[in-house]
């Protein structure tokens, strides 16, 4: 007798469907044996027609049907299949608790999302045991954010509620440091740094030393490396010679590499120096060697002048740090193609457009911007830090809409939160705890903004697109302002207020800096959505987690409409993920090509244009990789550079799929006997494919 029904947990009988075994089959398949169709679909018939012999009388449960699939695993020697069937079947139980202990009907967490909260997020104990639930995480950070409003002479218990719900339903996240430590006895919250480094052995080694406090407590730090005499120049107090720049960024980038961020993620730094540096070629070529300051991110600061002489196609002057001495001329456009030649090869530099950014400083008056946090888009002054945190774009939509009261209310209490986090942090420096509190500045990006295209009808590559980006981040932009000055209305402005370019615009004002678009890594592997304002990397693909085990993942959204429009299958799902892409499946409607295009499928040019659609509202800067594929040719970096430079971009990086060895994602590589797939490490959301940048936010 056939079944024509089963039992689901929470009691309700629905239509029994075949297919949803045979799928679920078949992705355990791709995940361990990376796929076998034929197999799943024998299976499966052998499951039913099992299921079908011991419940004749009684309508089976889903339980009944997955203790099937195991054993009828087992039986035909797909042990590691079965392991895995049961393991992914824990990690679904252990999310339904998880709602359940969250107590808001809270959103759908992914079983990576619950491997990435419990290696790097929830408390442990002396033995690495887990002693906290997710829900106690949330609460923990709340509680220790909305105490400072108690200290403001404010109720806290409103506050704390309110930062509990948005966390817990995953409509805002802060940056990592804060989800690591607040509440704890480290208490260091923020994820940005920038620290000086001058022209004297003292200086440098007292960097290296304040650079291995930050990166202990999770944060990450930049440099500018501009003041340091350059090679061969004379030290005069031992009749020596210096070694510059580079050399002396090996020393940080060793520290790096035995500092284990708080044994929470990987250090990472930013390295800039100036383009009128005497070493400046040494530098853009620096990282064309494998492993090389593998820890860096580098980018060239460029100046008016420079981009004067370039436009010009005339020579520029180098400049010794040490008594500003001229030394000698580069031709502008042969330094320029360099820089394009090397980030074609490594991915590295980057730029900076360091005037630009400057014009923006907030206060000019206390000093000049010349470097940022290691992903470009916190540029700060020396010492100053800055606490981040993003609004997930895709639960701002209600009903093929965005839905601007709710966006507008997140963004209120998430500029309350972060300005909370200025205070209750506890810094790793004096002179951190100094600025930062002078200048109180935060930074409110987006999340998710791909999938909220996607869930609006939208293609990333579009004018419409575009549009919206602008219309979106311009209302975050004027909802934080309107915060940060009610903010200040009862706590008073930021201390530098009046040396800043506020006090022309506001009577009072919070923050020097509101708004940054960040690089949203782990966070956005929690909450289930695409990184900062990035394109979706794959649709379909496999990743990689720990102890050596993998999962097979899918773009919800696609997964949704494929089942709506009647083109679902498992198979499909494994044909996609032989290159992330559905532009040459043929299975898939052009309507859906259009709207699920990934960053190697979307033309280099929108990547910039994206980009400058969301700096035009945005205080600081905004983080965005240009994805340019292998075959992608020098001259595609240049028009990506310029495109820049003209639209007032604060900087600019790209990278070329395979320039360098070790990448966080790989397209069509992981070879088997059925062909390739793309493969993701565990943290990988998108942007920057690289080991370096990985899980920023």
């Amino acid at each position: 007798m056939a079944i024509t029904k089963i039992r689901k947990r929470d009691g309700r009988v629905i239509d029994f469907e075949a297919d949803r075994i045979k799928d679920a089959v078949h992705k355990a398949f791709i995940a361990v044996e990376l796929g076998d169709g034929e197999k799943a679909e024998h299976l499966t018939k052998e499951i039913v027609g099992l299921l079908e012999q011991r419940f004749k009388e009684k309508t089976p449960s889903v339980e009944d049907a997955q203790d099937t699939v195991i054993e009828v695993l087992k039986e035909n020697h797909h042990d590691k299949v079965a392991d895995e069937y049961q393991a992914y079947r824990k990690k679904k139980e252990e999310i339904r608790r998880l709602r359940e202990d969250l107590g808001l009907g809270a959103p759908k967490l992914t079983v990576n999302a619950i491997e990435v909260l419990s290696r790097r997020y929830l408390l442990k104990d002396a033995n690495e045991n887990i002693i906290e639930k997710p829900a106690q995480l949330f609460m923990r950070i709340a509680k220790a954010i909305a105490k400072v409003d108690e200290e403001c002479g404010e109720d806290p218990r409103e506050s704390e509620e309110t930062f509990y719900n948005m966390m817990a339903r995953l409509e805002f996240l802060p940056n990592s440091p804060t989800l690591f430590n607040a509440g704890t006895k480290l208490g260091q919250l923020s994820a940005c740094f920038v620290l000086p480094v001058e022209d004297s052995l003292e200086s440098i080694f007292t960097a290296v030393k304040n650079m291995a406090l930050i990166e202990k407590s999770g944060g990450g730090v930049g440099f500018d490396f501009s003041h340091l005499r350059p090679k061969g120049d004379i030290v005069s107090s031992t009749k020596g010679v210096a070694s510059g720049p580079v050399s002396f960024m090996r020393v940080f980038d060793a520290a790096t590499e035995v500092i284990k961020a708080g044994g929470k993620r990987r250090g990472a730094m930013m390295a800039i120096l100036r383009c009128d540096h005497p070493d400046i070629i040494e530098f853009i070529t620096s990282k064309q060697t494998p492993g090389f300051l593998s820890n860096f991110n580098i980018s060239v600061a460029v100046t008016d002048q420079f981009i004067d002489a370039l436009e010009k196609d005339e020579m520029y002057w180098l400049t010794n740090p040490r008594n500003k001495e001229k030394t000698r001329q580069l031709k502008a456009r042969e330094v320029w193609n360099l820089m394009i030649r090397s980030a074609w090869m490594s991915g590295d530099p980057g730029v900076v457009f360091i005037d630009e950014i400057n014009r923006q400083n907030p206060t000019p008056e206390i000093g000049r911007m010349e470097s940022s946090n290691p992903c470009g888009e916190q540029p700060l002054l020396p010492y100053e830090s800055c606490n981040l945190g993003s609004v997930n774009l895709p639960r701002m939509v209600a009903g093929g809409h965005a839905d601007w009261e709710k966006l507008g209310e997140t963004v209120r209490n998430a500029v309350h939160f972060l300005d909370n986090v200025v205070s209750a942090n506890c810094y790793p420096l004096k002179e951190t705890e100094e600025i930062t509190l002078a200048n109180r500045k935060i930074g409110l990006g987006v999340m998710g903004f791909a999938d909220m295209l996607i869930k609006l009808g939208v293609p990333y590559d579009s004018d419409e697109a575009l549009k919206l980006a602008e219309e979106i981040m311009k209302f975050v932009q004027e909802k934080a302002h309107e915060k940060s000055a009610e903010i200040a209305e009862k706590r008073g402005s930021f201390p530098n207020f009046a040396k800043s370019i506020w006090r022309s615009k506001y009577k009072v004002f919070r923050n020097a800096t509101v708004t940054t678009i960040a690089p949203t890594g782990t966070i956005s592997i929690i909450v289930g959505c695409s990184s900062g304002i990035e394109p979706l990397f794959a649709v379909s693909f496999i990743r990689n987690v720990m102890g050596g085990t993998r999962l097979f993942e899918t773009n919800p959204l696609f997964e949704a409409v494929a089942k709506e429009k009647g083109f679902y299958s498992a198979g499909l799902l494994e044909e996609i993920a032989r290159t992330g892409s559905v532009q040459k499946v043929n299975r898939v409607p052009e309507d859906v090509k259009r709207l699920f295009v990934t960053a190697l499928d979307i033309k280099p040019e929108w990547h910039v244009r994206m980009q400058a659609a969301f700096q035009k509202h945005t205080d600081n800067a905004v983080s965005k990789t240009v994805n340019l594929p292998f075959d992608s040719t020098a001259e595609d970096v240049k028009e990506v550079y310029e495109l820049a430079l003209k639209l007032k971009c604060k900087g600019v990086t790209v990278f070329r799929y395979g320039s360098k060895p070790e990448q966080v994602l790989y397209i069509g590589e992981v070879k088997t006997d059925t062909g390739k797939f793309v493969s993701a490490e565990s943290e990988y959301a998108g942007g920057c494919p690289t080991q370096n940048c990985p899980f920023p936010s």
